[in-house]
């Protein structure tokens, strides 16, 4: 049943993506999608290796609403210190805690910092995240500890 919903989800995208409905099209979607299932079959088979995807959806949704906002906050941030004519740049690094448990949150959680304009999440130790900002401000610190409290409900149901 997985392995179905998995390939009409892919040749859903698929088609959603080219915006072209042509046979020939359509026809290359539905081989493509096969032998992507196929390899990951088989790769599941050989290695056992699997992600396990413990995300709550619906806290999911309301944190990307969320995450487009503060990407379109710091966008303005960073125009602003762009078209400033002495160009206030204050770099830093700093290191970032994170609450999350699993790989998944991690990752959602650097990539979220990454994702939001004047950051850049650049390395990962345990229990911790190395973060350069183009524009420091020493709320940052507070924004990401707020970033990382939404991530972490997302991820097991935590309350923020």
């Amino acid at each position: 049943m997985k392995t179905i919903l998995t390939s009409v989800f892919m040749m859903a995208l698929w088609l959603m993506l080219s915006g072209i409905y042509t046979p020939m099209l359509i026809g290359l979607g539905i081989v493509s999608v096969i032998l992507v299932m196929f390899i990951v079959r088989r790769m599941d088979r050989i290695d056992g290796d699997h992600v396990r995807i413990s995300i709550r959806p619906i806290h999911f949704f309301f944190y990307l609403f969320w995450l487009f906002i503060e990407i379109a906050k710091s966008n303005w941030t960073v125009t602003r210190v762009i078209l400033a004519r002495t160009m206030p740049i204050r770099q830093n690094l700093f290191e970032v805690p994170y609450t999350q448990k699993s790989d998944l949150g991690q990752v959602i959680f650097a990539n979220s910092i990454t994702l939001t304009p004047g950051t850049l999440t650049i390395e990962t130790e345990a229990g911790d995240f190395l973060v350069h900002a183009l524009a420091y401000c020493p709320t940052d610190i507070e924004a990401l500890a707020d970033m990382d409290r939404r991530v972490t409900k997302i991820e097991n149901g935590a309350e923020i």
